[in-house]
């Protein structure tokens, strides 16, 4: 994620390089809601720092799709995190099946707080994350922080299920906590001068100035709904909403889709790194 700027990664990288790109997909146990993914490195002289998830597991006799996007920044040990931890802390709440909207909060904001805890080990970066919970292919909870972003597709016409979290729509609680939001000619607003976006995972350094909580929305799925994207920004600062759905549309294979969707994003010249999920909905 090409969102920081003013100041370098300080703390030596970990991780064994990851490579410049990574492909899947993947079904439902009726087979009839398939996924595909496709992740591709920026043009940014950094490891890869997107992570995805996307999977179907069974538990408590219920059928769940998950799938989400990790969009780091300063390195790639947040984001790592969060697709080792992220859904197994949500699935632990023991709210989850009576409010899942509260559980998916709470266990994004003690998520945090255990990446901060843990600062000495995964660094002073952060990430984004949108996340999508689907229950036995009926009900679909969808949570981001930061710009990565859920769209579905509903007759062929895009939805936005999430919020980009940008400095300017913030700046007010951002400036209640004693930070600022810079906004220099050529450049995007920034948390401090540095962050482009006004809620993350991570980023201590940032922290007292941020929000780590999750807009979150749910919806059913029903007959008109097709498709849902998943994405990080590398994606969205070149294509509209209903661009990616429209091309999303043209092939019935979710795998296709994504790579479709991530070639697009480099033809039009999309710097930063980029990922994506989709998932079709057959009905």
């Amino acid at each position: 994620m090409d969102k920081l700027c003013c100041f370098k990664d300080s703390y030596s990288q970990l991780v064994a390089a990851r490579s410049a790109s990574s492909t899947g997909k993947g079904k439902n146990h009726e087979g009839s809601i398939k996924y595909g993914f496709s992740l591709v490195k920026g043009k940014a002289n950094h490891p890869m720092e997107d992570y995805h998830v996307a999977k179907f597991a069974q538990i408590k006799d219920n059928e769940l799709g998950l799938f989400a996007i990790y969009d780091g920044h300063l390195g790639d040990r947040v984001p790592a995190y969060l697709q080792k931890h992220l859904f197994t802390n949500i699935l632990r709440e023991e709210e989850f099946w009576v409010d899942p909207t509260l559980s998916i909060s709470k266990a994004y904001e003690s998520t945090d707080q255990e990446i901060l805890s843990h600062s000495s080990d995964l660094g002073h970066g952060g990430s984004t994350a949108v996340t999508a919970i689907l229950i036995d292919g009926r009900k679909l909870w969808i949570a981001n922080v930061g710009d990565s972003r859920a769209v579905l597709s509903r007759k062929g016409q895009a939805v936005q299920m999430t919020t980009d979290h940008e400095p300017n729509m913030e700046r007010g609680s951002i400036e209640n906590k004693g930070g600022f939001v810079s906004n220099l000619p050529g450049d995007v607003p920034r948390v401090n001068g540095q962050l482009a976006v006004s809620r993350a995972f991570g980023d201590k350094s940032l922290k007292s100035h941020l929000r780590s909580d999750p807009d979150v929305q749910n919806t059913e799925i029903d007959v008109d709904t097709e498709i849902l994207i998943l994405a990080s920004d590398g994606l969205w600062k070149v294509m509209t909403n209903q661009e990616a759905v429209d091309i999303a549309r043209r092939t019935r294979d979710p795998l296709k889709a994504a790579k479709q969707l991530t070639a697009e994003a480099l033809k039009r010249d999309s710097k930063d790194d980029i990922s994506c999920v989709v998932v079709k909905f057959r009905r």
